[in-house]
Parts: C-alpha cells; structure tokens; sequence
C-alpha cells in the first residue's frame, strides 16, 4: 500500500467513523449529550465541537491560511443538528484533499505555526495527516466512553471494521 493509498483509507475511515458516531449521538437526549460528564471536553458535544475546530485548524494549515485563534474548547456550534452538517462538510473536504495530493506531495516538507507557543514546524505532510486522523481517533474514543457511561449504545469504530467494509486494506 503506498502512502497515497494510506492516507486514502485513513480519511476515509475517520468520515466513516465520524458519521457512526454522530448517529449514535443522534439518539442522545440533549440533556444527556449537553451534560458534564468529566470527560476532556467535558461532554459528548464538547468533544464533537473540539475534533470539529481543531479540524478546521488543520484545514487552514494545509490551504496555506492563517489558523483561526480560537481556543480548544471552543464551542463552534450549540445545536446538534448543525454540528452534524459542518461535520460532515469539513470531512468531505478532508475526503478531497487528501485524493488530490500524490506521493511527492505527501513527502514534501509542510510548515506550520504551532498554536500554543508560536514555533514554526516543518514535517512530512503524512505526518501532519497522520497526527490530524490520530487526534480524531483519540477523541471519538472520550465521546464513546461518555456515550456508554450514559448508558447509550456506542458504535464499534474499529478501523478493521471500515477496512472489511470499504474493502481498502482488508483481504476476505
């Protein structure tokens, strides 16, 4: 599998698990999904707001734009229903981005401010989308531990799952 072809599948996964997730989140009362439950971002629309803004932080990055200097927890959306559409907006440009970069493009050196102290970071672009994809994983996970505390279904987000699925990666 090349690197063009990773990234492919990994973009691909992290929209599929997102739509699973939010679905999920879509049977939450909103008094349940709203409530503090000590998680990082303290509740389930916390943590989809925060994978959504940081999301949209790297999104400026790889367009060569200045990142927007919101702070991690800010809320981009109160309403549950909006955040859904921006979700799934934000994951079909990631979808497009990544489809038109090839093996060079992905090699090349990416740079970028870091937000927390102003340094100047230069990385391969598939490291820079490979942190991006392993942050989302990371928070899905806090919003599916708070789903299930709540004693809401959680959805298997395994990325074995989407490969079975989706037939990248996966060999019956």
């Amino acid at each position: 599998m090349s690197l063009h072809e990773h990234c492919r599948m990994m973009v691909g996964y992290n929209a599929w698990a997102n739509a699973r997730l939010y679905a999920a989140c879509a049977k939450v009362p909103d008094a349940d999904y709203k409530s503090d439950q000590g998680a990082f971002f303290r509740s389930l629309h916390g943590a989809l707001n925060h994978i959504l803004l940081t999301d949209r932080i790297w999104g400026a990055r790889f367009n060569g734009r200045t990142a927007p200097s919101w702070t991690l927890d800010t809320i981009l959306f109160d309403d549950f229903g909006a955040l859904r559409v921006a979700r799934e907006v934000e994951d079909g440009k990631l979808v497009d981005f990544v489809a038109r970069l090839d093996e060079e493009q992905l090699a090349a050196d990416f740079r970028w401010t870091r937000k927390a102290d102003g340094m100047q970071v230069a990385q391969p672009l598939w490291a820079a989308l490979a942190h991006l994809f392993n942050h989302q994983t990371h928070h899905r996970g806090q919003a599916h531990d708070v789903l299930s505390r709540l004693g809401h279904e959680a959805p298997s987000l395994d990325l074995v799952i989407y490969q079975r699925e989706s037939g990248i990666g996966f060999r019956a």
